[in-house]
């Protein structure tokens, strides 16, 4: 109060004094602008937070092809390893992809190679510790992943706490969870083979762990964990069992679908004082949109054929182009809400619901990752939709097979398109026999709470949320209770 009267004394004495020409608004004006400065003078210096600027593109080298999983024996040869870890889990150990690059390795003479295929799906940091402490004891040159996100992920942390081998997890995994702290050396090459349609890890920097103890998940991202080589294999999905492809799809879908709509990166604060510092997240730009809005038109016209059909082959391969080029979108703008709030959905569920998905062959609970980002979607896009009503249209156009000029989507007013577009993203996720809501796979109302607590931490995708990431101070706690109220039925 006492500095609000020195300020109206000062203003006030401005426009009151002794001028002969005390009529004069000019005169007045500059004495009032000269009292406003004397104010300021007397201010506590605010320090600018400075916006980003700039933008970096990365993402792996890619090779796309039939049967091109043959080659990885070569490939690591060319590359002069000198001893290969190779990663894969109990399944896909037994299938034909593993198979196919097992042959390849042993084509090729002075390759040795060690085999670690206890990766489990959906990681914990238990799990993430033992197949470090394997690798430890190799001293690899070389890192070989053989299966989905779960077992590229691993072997991107195998690799980086091979390089850094005093390091703690907890120093590499993402603030504020964990210490986040810069990979300054490089690691070993990792070439990545993917036998599902969904992640696109084969791209990106990001390796994601559930931290049990914690009941949520979260993750290592920096351009340095990439793999050097992405080896998409549309054989490779042959043997993925329909839930799963669904489940993996799903992850496409918001993957684009969040990376398109995250806030623009000339928004997200700080502006890095070095650029090793700026994030492989860095929000919604011109290269990452193109690869997002491509993966989101192909998912929303092919995922549906697989549900019907898994065999059916061109909507598998489509549906790896898209995982890849939603990776290269995501990995280089980031996602937002549905990822966030996803980590506790799916961490909680092993001490709470335990829900085990249809289609899944494991002997523990388990929401399928790409299950856990769709059941909040419907409500996460209604929230977003007026930050950019334009991009939001986009979508919805593309799920109702139309276009924005359509007078079905261009005559619907900016304040109506969320909901809109809440009910097609609800229609299509039915047509995929998802979980209509957080009640469809054990949670109640009392657990909404519980689940908020669990997103809050996950900084690194909610600073990029538009209505959070873009209001500094905001944590988004009172948004993420009423995204979550709306998911519970719909």
């Amino acid at each position: 109060m006492a500095s609000r009267r020195v300020i109206s004394r000062l203003i006030n004495a401005s426009q009151h004094t002794a001028c002969p020409c005390h009529g004069c608004a000019a005169h007045s004006h500059h004495q009032q602008l000269a009292a406003v400065s004397q104010v300021r003078s007397m201010a506590t210096p605010v320090q600018t937070v400075q916006k980003e600027y700039a933008f970096e593109v990365a993402g792996s080298n890619l090779r796309f092809g039939d049967g091109v999983t043959a080659e990885v024996g070569m490939d690591l040869k060319n590359m002069k390893a000198r001893k290969v870890g190779v990663f894969t889990d109990p399944t896909v150990a037994k299938l034909k992809p593993m198979e196919t690059a097992l042959r390849s390795l042993q084509s090729q003479e002075d390759l040795p190679f060690e085999i670690y295929d206890q990766v489990l799906a959906e990681p914990t940091e238990d799990s993430w510790k033992k197949a470090i402490s394997w690798a430890r004891e190799h001293d690899f040159s070389h890192f070989l992943a053989v299966g989905g996100g779960s077992v590229i992920d691993t072997a991107k942390a195998a690799n980086l706490f091979t390089v850094y081998k005093d390091a703690d997890l907890m120093d590499y995994i993402n603030a504020p969870i964990g210490k986040g702290l810069p990979i300054q050396h490089p690691l070993r090459p990792l070439i990545a083979v993917p036998t599902t349609a969904g992640t696109g890890s084969e791209t990106t920097g990001a390796a994601i762990v559930d931290i049990t103890s914690r009941s949520f998940k979260t993750g290592i991202a920096s351009r340095a964990l990439k793999p050097v080589l992405g080896i998409v294999d549309s054989q490779n999905t042959e043997s993925c069992p329909t839930a799963v492809q669904i489940s993996a799809g799903l992850d496409v879908l918001f993957h684009s679908m969040e990376s398109y709509t995250a806030i623009p990166y000339t928004e997200r604060t700080p502006r890095p004082a070095n650029p090793i510092n700026r994030p492989a997240y860095q929000g919604s730009n011109p290269v990452a949109d193109i690869f997002s809005l491509w993966a989101l038109q192909t998912t929303v016209k092919y995922l549906p054929r697989i549900a019907k059909n898994r065999d059916d082959e061109e909507a598998r391969k489509q549906m790896l182009l898209a995982a890849s080029f939603a990776g290269i979108g995501f990995g280089n703008a980031g996602v937002h809400l549905c990822h966030g709030m996803s980590y506790p959905i799916s961490g909680l569920n092993k001490q709470g619901p335990k829900y085990k998905h249809p289609g899944y062959e494991v002997d523990h609970p388990i929401i399928p990752h790409g299950v856990s980002v769709a059941l909040t979607g419907p409500a996460v896009f209604q929230f977003t939709s007026p930050s950019s009503p334009d991009r939001h249209r986009q979508a919805l156009a593309i799920f109702t097979n139309t276009t924005i000029s359509d007078p079905s989507i261009s005559r619907i007013p900016d304040s109506e398109i969320g909901a809109y577009l809440f009910e097609a993203i609800a229609r299509f996720l039915d047509g995929l026999g998802v979980p209509r809501g957080l009640k469809a796979v054990g949670y109640q109302n009392k657990d909404i709470a519980m689940l908020v607590e669990g997103t809050i931490p996950q900084r690194r995708v909610l600073d990029l949320a538009p209505g959070i990431g873009d209001f500094v101070g905001e944590d988004g706690r009172h948004h993420l209770t009423r995204i979550m109220e709306s998911s519970m039925e719909y």
